[in-house]
């Protein structure tokens, strides 16, 4: 988890919205390499375990900044909240499937954060 935080400082892109897509995918990457782990603590563990709330705190501190600047750039839809955009990378991790399979989705997914476009 000190790596996805971390990485919220160091992650490259050309524009506000580039970084904090890239920062998306390493969070997915932590997340679907640690799912079945997780799994288990989350089957075996209280959820109200502090462990729990303090990491996700610890993720949202990191990466609310990038948000923020993504959308004050116009790059990334500003009735969102990380907390939602987490919620929706950790639930495609969930999915059954390896990376070439999940890829795809989390693309999707990530193409769907950029504003509307005027017609």
């Amino acid at each position: 988890m000190a790596a996805v935080c971390k990485a919220a400082k160091t992650v490259d892109g050309e524009t506000p919205g580039a970084i904090l897509t890239a920062w998306l995918h390493r969070f997915f990457t932590f997340v679907t390499s640690k799912r079945h782990i997780a799994s288990e603590l989350l089957e075996h563990t209280d959820r109200g375990n502090p462990l729990f709330d303090d990491n996700r705190a610890r993720v949202i501190a990191a990466g609310r900044p990038l948000l923020a600047a993504a959308q004050r750039a116009h790059e990334i839809r500003d009735d969102l909240a990380l907390e939602q955009v987490l919620d929706m990378v950790i639930a495609i991790a969930t999915i059954h499937g390896d990376t070439r399979f999940l890829e795809p989705i989390l693309q999707t997914a990530l193409d769907g954060l950029r504003p509307p476009t005027d017609v």
